[in-house]
């Protein structure tokens, strides 16, 4: 089993990381630094690897035989026993020079790190995080511990780093990891059902009959699936027994533990809120979208139900512009052959790099087309861009001031590149660094 350290100086949020990545409160969360002073480990399941998982005691500067100094030399002795360590930093804080010394202890160990910019709730906090560059330890994953958020990528990031070098299946035949999401009653376990061409799963008239999300593998003709079909997703005003809230918390795990999403949606009822709700927390993970529009046999009014769903998310899910959807019945088995070639090609796309050269003759034709707005009266010189990861497709773009960039201008850039190479319905990210040296581009 790979072992997994947490580690980082004191208060920066590694329990509270601890207790998202096992999926249960084991350590002691609070405001005071140094609330954790011994090694708590736990088995968990990370992006579909079990590892073993070690919360340290935050690094500290001080002598050997004070408390402070046992918590580290017992976080070096967890250093290096592991196959991985997760670098927490916070991002709201900034990088202090105690950070700086301890990446420079990580750079010299020599071990393989994943930097962790925790405490990057929404768009700014995203950017903020984007100061941990300058630790030399990679790119920074900005993920809030505490609010969920981030979470499906750095599972991506873990599972990439320990499954590199052979030791797990090849690509082809690593399962699709696959999560079915929806509301109550929206007809879940019947697809699943469907899908597996068994009778695997309690259905009913009654919402909630499924309790816990339930994992299961089946194949397809490209290969093998991991299917996660999830207990229902309520708003919260609704979820009264304790039992139904580990329920929701099972859905948001699964969630982050998938690759795909597929949103199952009612179709007599439409699209609402809380379907809404949940394409857009899919999305804010990174994950790839396809709408199954379900009970498809009992609409009438065929067109005018397409037309509504196509408003809604038109108005409302501009960041999966073009998700796919699938009309279909469950119950019935029509239209059910056709989701998983959708949700394959969702994940072809989700997965797919642009090569370099290819990517800046685009981006310069971007430029030329709209050049960059004056922000406070200064020019904003966008250099170049580079695409450092998929899953999602990830562009990085570096210039003179990048970070200014206003957020129409970064829309502009997000929705052109999705047009242009045919990327519909997967989200897609854009990282700004701009350059430290005020004197580069000055005219």
């Amino acid at each position: 089993m790979h072992r997994i350290a947490i580690l980082g100086r004191p208060n920066v949020g590694k329990s509270t990381l601890f207790n998202r990545l096992v999926g249960r409160k084991l350590a002691i969360v609070d405001d005071t630094p140094g609330v954790t002073r011994d090694r708590k480990e736990a088995e968990a399941t990370i992006g579909g690897v079990p590892v073993l998982l070690a919360d340290t005691a935050g690094l500290e500067e001080a002598p050997p035989d004070t408390i402070p100094g046992r918590m580290r030399a017992s976080s070096e002795a967890a250093l290096r026993a592991s196959d991985l360590v997760l670098f927490v930093v916070d991002a709201r804080a900034g990088i202090t020079p105690a950070d700086r010394a301890f990446a420079a202890w990580l750079r010299r160990a020599g071990l393989p790190v994943v930097l962790i910019a925790n405490k990057a709730e929404g768009r700014l906090g995203a950017q903020a995080a984007m100061e941990a560059y300058e630790l030399g330890l990679g790119d920074p994953l900005p993920v809030s511990a505490e609010h969920g958020d981030g979470l499906g990528g750095l599972h991506d990031e873990i599972r990439d780093r320990l499954t590199a070098g052979g030791r797990e299946p090849k690509e082809a035949e690593r399962p699709l990891r696959l999560a079915i999401i929806g509301r109550p009653n929206a007809g879940k376990s019947t697809l699943v059902n469907t899908l597996l061409g068994e009778e695997r799963m309690i259905t009913g008239p009654e919402p909630g009959l499924t309790r816990d999300a339930v994992a299961m593998e089946f194949r397809d003709a490209e290969g093998p699936v991991r299917l996660v079909d999830t207990a229902g997703m309520r708003r919260k005003a609704r979820i009264s027994h304790r039992l139904e809230q580990m329920s929701v918390a099972a859905s948001l795990a699964s969630l982050k533990e998938a690759e795909i999403v597929v949103l199952v949606v009612d179709a007599l009822l439409g699209m609402d809120e809380q379907d809404l709700r949940i394409a857009r927390l899919a999305e804010r993970e990174g994950r790839a979208l396809v709408i199954a529009f379900n009970k498809w046999d009992a609409v009438e009014d065929r067109a005018a139900a397409r037309r509504g769903l196509e408003d809604v998310l038109t108005a409302s899910l501009a960041q999966s512009k073009g998700v796919s959807v699938v009309p279909l019945s469950a119950a019935t088995g029509r239209g059910v052959e056709k989701l998983m070639p959708a949700v394959r090609e969702a994940h072809a796309l989700w997965n797919r790099r642009v090569p370099t050269g290819e990517l800046n003759r685009w981006f310069e034709a971007m430029k030329e087309r709209h050049p960059p707005p004056l922000v406070e009266g200064k020019r904003i010189k966008l250099r170049y861009a580079t695409m450092p990861k998929a899953r999602p497709p990830t562009i990085a773009v570096f210039g003179t001031r990048a970070e200014m960039l206003p957020e129409d201008y970064r829309r502009y850039l997000v929705n052109s590149f999705r047009e242009s190479f045919a990327m519909p319905g997967v989200p897609i990210r854009l990282n700004l660094r701009g350059t430290d040296n005020p004197y580069a581009e000055e005219e």
